[in-house]
């Protein structure tokens, strides 16, 4: 990858987003992020990668909640940089936007499963496709969004979020094949449980994290780079004959 090619992440001011902004940032690869609310966190990662790893940083404010803000958000990435390359939907919601969709199933109730869809397949559609026109332009590009291996398997509480798991993989393929034609690639990343701040605000983080390791061939948890890691391969030439795929990273939690 040449180091004038851009990524376009959502919601990169820690955990997995983080870590794949972090990652491509090494690797040379210029990067527009953007952030909930934390303006002063954002910033700080602005200049920390531009000034470790030399390469263009900005970050931009979106509400995922809001995913019309899209159309703006690429306008204003235009205006900073000269392509765009790679596009993941990441951001996610937790907190009161998710009341009433994450909790048992006889709890839940539209308006919280509704947040969820729109936070994670909306988001996914609009934001791949102002990136997929841009990519048109320079020849082609990837496309990566995030899922989680609770569209697989049971998780307590999760069924709000495994089900618009399940929707954002599906319409995964879909882009996949319907953009194959411009040589852009569209394939998903499904983690197990990672560590991170979205983990520990569930009300069962440490039976989660107790049952995660006791389940995992490889004995431990998740962390933002084991998440990180996959993204890049996808979105490399290593992988340029992969499309339409679901790259499942967790430790081999749901095999057994």
């Amino acid at each position: 990858m040449s180091e004038s090619k851009t990524l376009v992440i959502t919601g990169a001011t820690k955990g997995i987003g983080k870590a794949i902004a972090q990652k491509f940032a090494s690797k040379g690869v210029n990067v527009a992020f953007t952030y909930n609310s934390n303006a002063e966190k954002a910033q700080e990662l602005v200049e920390e990668w531009s000034r470790e790893y030399g390469v263009k940083v900005k970050a931009y404010a979106l509400n995922i909640l809001e995913p019309e803000q899209f159309k703006r958000l690429f306008g204003e990435i235009d205006e900073d940089f000269e392509r765009v390359d790679y596009f993941v939907s990441n951001a996610m919601i937790y907190g009161r936007a998710v009341v009433g969709g994450y909790g048992k199933f006889m709890r839940l109730k539209p308006r919280g499963l509704n947040n969820i869809y729109t936070a994670t397949v909306d988001a996914f559609v609009l934001g791949a496709q102002e990136a997929a026109k841009r990519m048109q332009k320079v020849g082609g590009g990837a496309i990566v969004t995030m899922s989680s291996t609770g569209n697989m398997i049971y998780i307590e509480n999760y069924a709000g979020h495994g089900t618009n798991k399940a929707a954002v993989e599906a319409m995964m393929r879909y882009a996949a094949v319907e953009l194959g034609e411009y040589n852009i690639r569209v394939n998903a990343v499904s983690g197990g449980p990672i560590e991170t701040d979205a983990l520990k605000a569930f009300t069962n983080y440490e039976e989660v994290k107790a049952e995660t390791i006791k389940r995992s061939a490889l004995n431990r948890m998740g962390y933002p780079e084991d998440i990180a890691g996959a993204v890049w391969f996808l979105c490399s030439e290593e992988a340029s004959w992969i499309t339409g795929h679901t790259l499942v990273v967790d430790g081999g939690t749901s095999f057994r």
